[in-house]
């Protein structure tokens, strides 16, 4: 498996170059996966992220049920399947994680889906803190407890699209169901990328 743990003062690397990420949970027996475009990590110690995950929906009634949730980030390959569970109800269909094709594994800390073929996995809890934020609002802040990232694409504590097959790279929405791949890598003024 190319899944390798990331140090949790690296965590915040995970996210900070901005992906649509795939929001896991679970709770008494029910697990789903939503596809998220307002991921970001908040804090590096203890690594800390903010999600907006909307009150209407199962993801989030498991994860306020549970207190937890995981974080993937989907790449290029999986960019019908990252479309397929956001625009799918888990309220709806029972059965959307096996209908939208979605192979995961439960996180050993959290029991939440960690989607397989994601380029990095964070299983996180809940701040309470976020009871609240939350009011009126969809944010979730949670504190990252492990991290895995794909060592083809994630080395020596930051990503690496550029050694990688463009399928690798991570997504990024825009709107309306379009996405953009991350890009090249361009290094600062006189110095090559490492």
């Amino acid at each position: 498996m190319p899944m390798q743990p990331v140090p949790l003062d690296k965590a915040s690397r995970l996210l900070n170059h901005g992906p649509t990420v795939l929001v896991g949970s679970a709770h008494g027996g029910r697990a789903n996966v939503m596809a998220a475009a307002w991921a970001m990590p908040l804090d590096f110690d203890p690594p800390k992220v903010a999600v907006v995950i909307d009150k209407a929906t199962l993801t989030r009634e498991l994860i306020d049920a549970s207190g937890v949730l995981s974080v993937c980030v989907p790449c290029v390959a999986q960019v019908d399947l990252t479309r397929a569970v956001g625009n799918e109800t888990g309220r709806d269909h029972p059965d959307k994680l096996q209908r939208c094709g979605v192979a995961h594994e439960p996180g050993p800390l959290t029991g939440c889906p960690l989607v397989q073929g994601a380029i990095a996995w964070m299983e996180c809890r809940v701040l309470p803190a976020t009871a609240y934020v939350a009011g009126p609002h969809d944010l979730i802040l949670a504190e990252v407890v492990s991290a895995w990232a794909d060592k083809r694409v994630f080395a020596r504590g930051r990503w690496q699209f550029e050694n990688a097959p463009d399928e690798m790279r991570s997504l990024h929405h825009v709107a309306g169901g379009f996405f953009y791949a991350t890009g090249e890598p361009l290094a600062p003024r006189g110095e090559a990328s490492s």
